[in-house]
């Protein structure tokens, strides 16, 4: 049924191609129009329901002191780097001024006063954090409401008035908070140009046309952009993180250019058997496109899983970039078969440019790597095939134990956040960071905000204060501030030790369960741990606690589904066990790169990181999805070549060696599309595009031209075990026969062979 109605909507797309085309330019306009006019932009809120943090957050909304909003710092430094604050009078009348104008913006709750600090040179200027205690560095605390009532124009509008301020005072100014981190532009423009430009590099050598070239990446452009407005237009009625765009994007130009890409090459076949363009097209889709339905059905339904995490900006962002990979597909099977039909007969044959460099080293690659070759540029890969199915133990041994190795650092894995000390030198958040570290200790840059409710005790908060400074992970507190109608008070703690220090959380969890609860007793009283750090740290705890979870449903659905697809037992669970590998070994480089530093510094690492909390299961999410295309689309020529042949060793030998070609150029496609994030200045973006460049790069190598024919040739004709009783039940899957692909040849497909 899905074979005949993607032949139907393919031919047709590619018989009314500028139909089809236009109806995709006007769906791209009036996404863009419709960003433009009801969009809104990206914001981080890193809070989750039942997390102490989130309780500690509605006390403090409750009492209204302010601290439940978005905060920024101004950090100064007179610009002649002898001179301090205590001494420069120039140097305090321009911090004076600073703080001045920084009030008068608009939302300005409020900002601390270190100028009004230095007037009596004591020690409580150093004690709140306002002057160093060499009186060279001071900071502006910016108080703003919380998120719901700012947007990025504040953010703007603090930048542009540090960059005025710059060039009138004799001060040094740098900015940071939490304002920068959850307004701040996301971080990937220039990757996806970078993308674009070595995917569209790879395709011209491996098609040998300007033209085939062409056509994945205006379908992927296309996609794109309806895509990324449609998140758009999302952000204007919930939170959408930052990191969304910049993974939908990463992720929209690789499966959208892989999807392409598969279709295509089954097109250029058609047309080399003499095919009409039209009829090829069709035929393309129905063929190539259902591994693609269904894998982008399974990287959808993998990336929505991430509901089972409770952690709402997980649930949005998975939602958001679902929403660009279900467009690629939808643009794979109509806008795609309309691009080929315009194109004609042309697709057929190599192009002028081709053509010419047929001649130099670049062309005998370019023939090499063409996917829509004859039997003659498969033999290679035959040859490799061959080779790894006549000797199947030892690298089924020699792979797995490869991977093993790669994966075992995993064991050491530490999720955090990196914070602005992670970010490069050029960035004024960096700065600022390490102008704070410097005055006044690494804690300073992550407070820690506790919310008490006394109930009627008077004695707890003297208890509460007196407790917590004593704790040996806590370098000072700040004055309480009690809000006299609801009697909540807050204490603003700073701890000894960075925010993504191991001993900061330590530190954390030490105060819920030692520390509060010996201050507070057994009565009414209660107490919250709350702050951007407090916070940070319980998603990445509950993430991990719901990981295990999540990757079990994700497995034992994929195990359905290609149950279901493959008509077989041992085929998904395999593919299933396989995949963990390849993911398990891409967790493992990860650790080794941002946690040892090994190799840092080839993608602009500065510092050594902890893992982002929510990354590994995003990670996972996506990566098992996007392994599910090349294995949909390797075991269906597989099962296309066993139905005809009836022959194990026949069938992985030709199905492996004909997708060869087109799953490694797709790799590279993707591994290209993936680094190109890998360099961007968010430590976050490098961690999602180092691991979906490594995963894709094992998976397409060391899996699919590795493991797969091994381990398919040691369990010969039991690959296709499936009980009777179990074939009974199951509905017959979406790529269960090859009859399109039959047809055209003039060959009828074997029926399906089941244990009886």
């Amino acid at each position: 049924m899905l074979s005949k109605a993607l032949l139907r909507l393919g031919a047709s797309a590619a018989r009314h191609p500028w139909r089809v085309i236009a109806a995709w330019l006007i769906a791209a306009t009036l996404a863009v129009l419709a960003a433009i006019a009801i969009g809104g932009r990206t914001a981080d809120s890193m809070t989750a329901p039942g997390l102490d943090s989130q309780r500690a957050a509605e006390l403090i909304e409750r009492a209204g002191t302010g601290q439940e909003g978005m905060t920024a710092q101004v950090v100064v430094t007179p610009l002649d780097g002898a001179a301090t604050f205590f001494d420069d009078d120039g140097a305090r009348t321009a911090l004076t001024r600073l703080q001045t104008e920084v009030k008068r913006l608009p939302h300005v709750l409020g900002t601390s006063d270190p100028a009004g600090a230095l007037e009596s040179r004591g020690d409580t200027a150093v004690r709140g954090g306002l002057v160093s205690a060499d009186g060279r560095i001071a900071v502006v605390r910016v108080q703003y409401p919380d998120q719901s009532r700012l947007s990025a124009e504040d953010l703007d509008v603090l930048v542009d008035l540090g960059d005025r301020l710059r060039a009138e005072l004799p001060l040094r100014i740098e900015m940071g908070g939490n304002l920068f981190y959850a307004f701040s532009d996301p971080d990937g423009g220039a990757s996806e140009l970078i993308g674009l430009l070595a995917a569209a590099t790879i395709l011209f050598l491996a098609f040998g046309s300007l033209v085939a070239a062409a056509l994945p990446i205006g379908m992927a452009v296309f996609g794109l952009t309806i895509g990324v407005a449609t998140m758009t237009v999302l952000a204007g009625v919930t939170d959408v993180p930052t990191f969304a765009p910049v993974l939908g994007s990463m992720v929209g130009l690789g499966v959208g250019i892989d999807y392409a890409l598969f279709v295509l090459a089954r097109h250029r076949e058609y047309l080399a058997r003499g095919l009409d363009p039209h009829e090829a097209a069709g035929r393309a889709v129905a063929t190539a496109g259902r591994p693609v339905v269904f894998a982008g059905v399974v990287v959808v339904v993998s990336i929505l899983g991430l509901a089972v995490a409770n952690v709402p900006f997980m649930t949005v962002g998975g939602f958001a970039v679902s929403i660009v990979v279900l467009t690629m597909v939808v643009a794979s099977v109509t806008l795609l078969p309309a691009f080929l039909g315009a194109a004609g007969p042309r697709l057929g044959r190599a192009g002028r440019i081709g053509r010419a460099l047929q001649t130099g080293k670049l062309g005998r690659l370019a023939r090499r790597r063409d996917p829509a070759a004859g039997a003659a540029h498969a033999a290679g890969w035959r040859r490799w095939i061959g080779h790894v199915s006549r000797h199947p133990v030892p690298y089924a041994i020699g792979a797995a134990g490869l991977l093993l190795t790669a994966a075992l650092p995993v064991l050491g894995l530490r999720v955090g956040l990196p914070d602005d000390g992670s970010l490069p030198h050029s960035r004024t958040e960096r700065r600022a960071y390490d102008l704070v570290a410097e005055g006044f200790g690494p804690g300073t840059n992550g407070p820690l905000v506790i919310a008490a409710d006394p109930a009627g005790d008077p004695g707890v908060l003297d208890r509460l204060v007196a407790t917590v400074a004593a704790d040996p992970g806590i370098a000072s507190v700040a004055p309480t501030r009690i809000d006299r109608a609801s009697g909540v008070a807050t204490l603003v703690v700073f701890p000894t030790t960075s925010p993504q220090d191991k001993a900061t959380a330590a530190t954390i969890a030490r105060l819920r369960t030692d520390v509060l609860p010996t201050a507070i007793g057994h009565g009414p009283a209660r107490a919250h741990v709350g702050g951007a750090a407090a916070s940070l740290s319980d998603v990445g705890r509950r993430t991990s606690e719901r990981l295990p979870v999540f990757v079990a449903a994700v497995l034992a659905l994929s195990f359905l589904l290609l149950m279901l697809v493959f008509r077989s037992v041992l085929v998904p669970l395999k593919a299933v066990l396989l995949n963990l590998l390849s993911i398990g070994a891409a967790y493992g480089i990860m650790v080794a790169v941002f946690q040892w530093g090994w190799g840092g510094a080839l993608i602009g690492l500065e510092a050594t990181v902890p893992i982002v909390s929510f990354i590994p299961m995003f990670l996972f999410a996506i990566l098992f999805g996007l392994s599910m295309d090349y294995e949909v689309f390797l075991l269906s020529r597989v099962r296309e070549e066993y139905l005809r042949t009836g022959d194990n060793g026949t069938a992985i030998v030709e199905g492996v060696s004909r997708t060869a070609r087109i799953i490694t150029s797709a790799a590279l496609i993707m591994v290209a599309v993936f680094l190109s994030f890998a360099v961007a200045d968010d430590p976050s973006t490098k961690m999602f595009g180092l691991g979906l460049a490594t995963a894709i790069f094992i998976d397409a190598t060391v899996v699919r031209m590795v493991l797969v024919p091994a381990t398919m040739t040691l369990l010969g004709r039991a690959n296709w075990w499936l009980p009777k009783w179990l074939d009974w039940m199951l509905p017959h899957g979406p790529v269960d026969t090859d009859d399109t692909d039959a047809e055209s040849t003039g060959e009828a497909p074997r029926p399906r062979l089941i244990d009886r």
